[in-house]
């Protein structure tokens, strides 16, 4: 954390940045953000975050476009930009900046009093640089399932899905990037504490299959491929949320992977943007 706050100059870049980019795609209605509450139409989303943890701190920069087709369906289609700084501790490291892989997302919602089901299929072409750790060099999907019920302030949920690749998560930008079939559970709840404030847990396990290949985003070309051993995780996560306006989502969150013996400090600042230019100029 302490190598974190040595940076001030790339984090204020970082989040001049963002502030560039949020006027920008909200003049032509772009973005959409992981579980969209638009109505049909244009969807926006714009989010900055990242983690810090012993390898290094990763950066993403994601602004997307999407369109809800109904209120059950929709897509949306973005490109990342990455941030990387690895640590001094790190044997080769590598600090390195780049776009990732433009991907697109399918997102079936349905809500009702039983359980609320979601689904997302995410599809990524390999055109990032898979020396910088940031591709695969090969296309790459995750399909996602998540069912979720509240009961007063509490909301438990769980997801299921498989994928041929690690997601990064809201609360893990993880620094490396993985090739090979998994599949992968998560299982939490999530409390809304007073006002806008929201406090919440889960527990993660990730199960790879077959072959897997690993890609450092922290130490440039290097490339290890292994038994499903070398990419298997599993671990928790806590995270502090808050709402304070429609359109605005922040959060803090703390991540430990047991198998890796890894502790990450993340955070993220999320603007609806399609929430904005629909609500138009206040008169």
């Amino acid at each position: 954390m302490k190598q974190f706050m040595k940076q001030p100059n790339l984090v204020v870049a970082f989040l001049s940045l963002l502030i560039t980019v949020v006027p920008v795609a909200a003049q032509s209605n772009s973005a959409s953000r992981p579980n969209p509450q638009d109505d049909k139409g244009f969807t926006s989303y714009a989010e900055f975050g990242g983690s810090s943890d012993s390898d290094g701190r990763v950066f993403e920069l994601d602004s997307s476009v999407g369109y809800n087709f109904t209120k059950h369906f929709g897509m949306d289609m973005g490109v990342p930009i990455y941030f990387v700084q690895a640590s001094s501790s790190t044997t080769g490291s590598n600090s390195n900046n780049g776009l990732g892989n433009p991907h697109l997302d399918l997102r079936l919602k349905f809500n009702n009093p039983a359980v609320n089901f979601g689904s997302v299929l995410t599809g990524s072409a390999p055109t990032a640089d898979s020396k910088k750790g940031l591709s695969t060099g090969r296309a790459t999907f995750d399909w996602t399932n998540r069912f979720d019920r509240s009961f007063s302030r509490f909301t438990p949920f769980a997801e299921v899905g498989i994928a041929n690749t690690i997601a990064d998560s809201r609360l893990f930008k993880r620094p490396y990037t993985s090739l090979g079939f998994n599949a992968h559970f998560q299982a939490g709840g999530n409390f809304d504490l007073w006002k806008f404030f929201s406090a919440g847990a889960s527990a993660y396990d990730i199960l790879p299959s077959g072959q897997q290949t690993i890609f450092s985003k922290v130490v440039k070309s290097q490339e290890t491929t292994g038994s499903a051993d070398i990419a298997r995780d599993n671990g928790y996560s806590v995270w502090l949320d808050a709402n304070p306006t429609a359109s605005l989502d922040l959060e803090l969150g703390y991540t430990h992977s047991v198998h890796y013996a890894l502790n990450a400090v993340s955070f993220s600042v999320g603007v609806n943007l399609g929430h904005l230019v629909r609500k138009g100029p206040r008169q």
